[in-house]
């Protein structure tokens, strides 16, 4: 799983029994341990935890990935993979920091201003 320190940050959490699509916007911050597919947009943290597997567009603030994504990742401050991590898509971000083991196929750019281009 996601470290506990990264998922006590969350108010709000998907469990593994959740599916959802659609769009989701929020401020605050959320835990996804089930299967999404849609757009993500929040002005706060999204955590995917390593049961997590998301087919999604996702603009954050910070994005803490432990699980598989598949689509393009937009965060403003600070994008971390965890060993777990599987992310098939473009970065775009200021900081980003990748564990060893780490199964990523895409581009990666490294952003100095948080509009999005």
């Amino acid at each position: 799983m996601a470290s506990k320190n990264k998922r006590s940050l969350s108010r709000t959490t998907f469990e593994e029994e959740t599916a959802f699509k659609g769009s989701l916007k929020f401020a605050s911050s959320l835990t996804i341990r089930g299967h999404f597919e849609g757009d993500i947009e929040t002005s706060g943290n999204l955590i995917i935890d390593d049961t997590a597997k998301v087919k999604a567009s996702i603009k954050a603030k910070e994005l803490l990935i432990a699980g598989e994504v598949t689509g393009d990742c937009y965060v403003t401050e600070k994008l971390e993979m965890t060993d777990t991590a599987r992310l098939c898509g473009n970065i775009k971000t200021k900081i980003l920091k990748i564990a060893d083991g780490v199964n990523f196929e895409g581009k990666c750019e490294m952003i100095k201003d948080a509009k999005p281009t």
